[in-house]
Order: C-alpha cells, then structure tokens, then sequence
C-alpha cells in the first residue's frame, strides 16, 4: 500500500514533531489532540522549529510554508479515518493506548497500518485490542524528533513484513535511519540506555562522585555528548524509572530495580528539565 495521509495522534513534543517531519516528508498529514489549545500549540511549535531551519538555511523559506500547508489538525479521531498510517504518540500509560487503539481499529481502512511511538511498552500488548495484529508495529521516534536521525522499528510477534517494509520506507523518506528489532522489554534502545542512566544514579546515591564528576567522566571519557545525569533529566526522571520498572518487570532480575534514588526524587517531584529541578538545578 502506498502511504500519502499520515495522522498523528498526539500534538505534544513528539507528536509535532513526527507531523513536521512527515510534512516536510511531503506527506499529507493530520494532526489529532484532545484539545484545541494542545492542536493549536502543536501547530506553533512546528513553525518555529521550521524558522530556526530556514535562519540556519536548512530549507526555504517555501518549503518551510509547503510544510505547514500539508498539516490539518483536529480534536477527533474520527479525523484519522482515511489516514494509511496512524502514528500514535501519546502517554506511557497501557489504558489509555488500549483505548486508543480500540478505536483506531473501528475508525481506521482495513488496510491502515496502526503505529505506536512508545518507548517501552510491548507492542503485542497494544496489538491485542485490534483485529489487525498484523498491521500494527513500534515506530520510535528519538527526542527532538527533527534532529534525531534514528527511528527504532518494533515488530511485535503478528507484525507483517509488509507492514514493517511499508513503515521502514516512511521513516527513511522522512529522512531517518531506520533500524528494526523485534518485541521485548525496553526494546534495544531503552534496555542499553536506562540501566546505564540506573547505574549512574546508583553511583551518586552510593556517594562514589557527585553529579558533574559523573556526567563529565562519562562525556570526555567515553566520549559522550550528555552525561547519564543530565540525560536522566532531559528524558524526565519519571520516564526513566517508568522504563526501568517495565525492564524489572518484564525480566524479574535485580539488575533492572530503580535505584532507590530515583524513586524518591520522582516522588519528591524532581522530575528534570520539565520541572525545573532534577539532578541539576534549571531556571
């Protein structure tokens, strides 16, 4: 099936961002939130992103406006009917997406492919309320979606070849390397990413170095561009402990239980960036 009509459910940090760049992917695109003011904020902050791109001379300044032509918005979901491929990007809770889903498959052609953006929850466990386990697979998107280059496929146990073949030649089209792996806990990503993060918690909680000992050694050390701290904050401190507790979960192995640390700082409300105080202090 050729893929023209995308519709994003979701118009949050990542939702505008997978419509930016699946408009200027030249793709017909739907943005869809619950709320006007979640569509209409959405729609505001894929043209900025778009005019830092044109003041950096990544793109005109009409492509930047064919883009934004090519995004409708709407607070139904019923808007998504005649989408070929619906992404979802909404919150990290299973009910809500089960809901999402269930209508998604009683709204969407039978031959619409059904995606999730999610970064840890399994993809069989989203499948199982729609009659078209095949068509539906991961697609993660990493933050900020514009310049991140990867897209993390996730196949769960029905997914299709063609479904991940149809969904591999969207991202690459969007511009992104599209790597696939099949379904499990944290997928590869998250399984590699936040237990390092775990790790690093755990070192500040043992008192072995404080956070920018342990950030810096990560980043002139190993060479990378933010450190495990830092990073914890930038993803969100809750995010990270909700990916370690589906890791335990998943595994039952002590190797993935939260640090203590973390647990307390999420129910203290240090979450990070998004809450102005984390490991680090942001105004």
């Amino acid at each position: 099936m050729a893929i023209q009509h995308i519709a994003v459910i979701g118009a949050g940090q990542m939702g505008n961002g997978i419509a930016q760049v699946a408009a200027c992917a030249g793709y017909d695109v739907t943005m869809i939130d619950i709320k006007q003011e979640y569509v209409d904020n959405g729609m505001a902050a894929i043209e900025h992103s778009l005019g830092k791109l044109v003041a950096k001379e990544r793109m005109s300044q009409d492509e930047a406006n064919s883009a934004l032509a090519r995004v409708c918005t709407a607070i139904e979901k019923e808007a998504a009917a005649d989408a070929d491929l619906v992404v979802e990007a909404i919150p990290e809770i299973l009910a809500l997406k089960h809901s999402t889903f269930s209508e998604l498959d009683a709204i969407c052609k039978p031959e619409s492919i059904l995606a999730t953006n999610t970064s840890s929850i399994s993809i069989d466990a989203i499948a199982e309320v729609t009659g078209r386990t095949d068509k539906v697979i991961g697609m993660h998107f990493m933050n900020p979606v514009p310049i991140m280059r990867l897209v993390e496929i996730i196949n769960g146990s029905d997914t299709s070849e063609d479904t991940n073949s149809a969904v591999v030649e969207v991202a690459e089209k969007m511009g992104k390397t599209a790597l696939s792996c099949n379904d499990s806990p944290g997928f590869v990503s998250n399984r590699i990413l936040c237990p390092m993060i775990n790790e690093a918690i755990l070192i500040l909680q043992e008192g072995v170095a404080e956070p920018e000992a342990i950030d810096g050694i990560m980043k002139l050390g190993m060479n990378h561009p933010i450190g495990p701290l830092a990073l914890s904050d930038l993803i969100g401190n809750d995010t990270v402990l909700h990916i370690m507790n589906v890791l335990y979960e998943g595994f039952g192995e002590e190797k993935y239980a939260p640090a203590q640390l973390l647990i307390d700082m999420v129910a203290q409300g240090k979450l990070g960036r998004k809450s102005g105080s984390g490991f680090y202090q942001y105004s």
